[in-house]
């Protein structure tokens, strides 16, 4: 007898949707890695591993005071890493971000010496992050400048601003004020604030990009501009509100930075934040053609680089070797993401 075309699609519905648990579902560990990411799991491991190695090399090393201060140390360039991401799920970049926190720190310094206002202070630094993230965003919209070559340029740029406004010296002693004394040595249950900061920032951040119209629209923008544009979103928009989130929260992390030393760096404090920002994000996973990349891989590459640097120090290895350790692993970092593309190599025949 002919089987109905209902009862086939039924038994088909069936067989290819089992219920948990039965012959056909994936197995846990499938499910697991399907929901935190290979990626992850191997940033994981290769944080465990570390950890395992360096502790292994010197017991100290596992002391809480030693993991508060890993914390405290990954802050600044760990919110930095954050927004970093956002830009490159754009497909685009940001290397101006070290030199935006400079002057962020040397002016909401400055501000508060000025004023003895610290809200004063960490508004001005916020505002002026804006404004230099603003700028950005205006030059490779309207000036239709490539993002790096904006950022480059705009680098310099807030860099001299910087030294001439600061003279090309820390500005300001912030250490007496409570809030800047709270911002950069306070702790709560005994864990201090900036890493409080850094997390809600993440989490912020990320819940943003999994949940909201907004993430969806930035992964869609960096996967396929062309089909986003059709889409109906509106490019232009997103570039500018992601570089002016990225500029406010250059602004935070210069406030940080000023808590933290106790006055405004218009430099040697900032020197390289863009390096270690943009290492961390490939290194956590975010390809630099966009479309591309989670807050969570990116926090554990921030982890991990602070605890390479720690680890380093601990181990009495000559601190000039830490950048080389840090552009290994963004060269590393960018061979795998190339090779899981399956994109030809440049100059090799396919």
């Amino acid at each position: 007898m002919k089987e109905s075309p209902v009862s086939t699609t039924q038994s088909a519905s069936k067989i290819s949707d089992p219920t948990p648990g039965g012959p056909g579902s994936p197995s846990p560990l499938r499910v697991v890695l399907a929901r935190v990411g290979v990626q992850n799991v191997s940033l994981l491991i290769a944080l465990i591993l570390l950890i395992l190695v360096i502790g292994a090399q010197n017991p100290n090393f596992f002391g809480f005071r030693n993991i508060v201060a890993i914390g405290s140390a990954i802050t600044v360039f760990g919110l930095l890493a954050i927004v970093q991401t956002l830009v490159i799920l754009l497909g685009a970049l940001d290397i101006s971000v070290g030199s935006m926190t400079g002057l962020c720190s040397v002016v909401g310094a400055m501000v508060f010496t000025a004023t003895t206002q610290s809200l004063l202070g960490i508004l001005s630094a916020i505002f002026v992050g804006m404004l230099c993230g603003l700028a950005n965003g205006l030059i490779i919209v309207y000036g239709r400048v490539n993002p790096v070559i904006a950022t480059l340029a705009t680098l310099a740029a807030f860099k001299g601003l910087a030294q001439i406004v600061s003279g090309g010296k820390s500005q300001g002693y912030t250490s007496s004020d409570p809030v800047y004394k709270a911002l950069g040595r306070g702790e709560w249950f005994s864990i201090p604030i900036l890493i409080y900061i850094f997390v809600v920032i993440a989490i912020i951040v990320g819940l943003v990009l999994k949940y909201t119209d907004i993430g969806r629209n930035i992964y869609a923008i960096g996967g396929n501009d062309t089909a986003a544009r059709l889409a109906g979103i509106n490019i232009n928009r997103y570039i500018i509100g992601v570089y002016l989130a990225v500029g406010a929260v250059a602004g935070l992390a210069g406030i940080l930075l000023t808590a933290r030393t106790g006055s405004g760096q218009p430099i040697s404090g900032s020197e390289g934040l863009e390096l270690e920002a943009i290492t961390a994000a490939a290194l956590g996973g975010a390809a630099l053609q966009g479309g591309k990349g989670t807050i969570v891989g990116t926090v554990l590459a921030v982890v991990l680089l602070g605890v390479l640097s720690n680890g380093l120090t601990v181990l009495g290895v000559n601190p000039f070797w830490q950048n080389v350790a840090k552009g290994s692993l963004l060269v590393i970092a960018v061979v795998i993401q190339q090779r899981r593309s399956g994109q030809r190599a440049v100059g090799l025949p396919t």
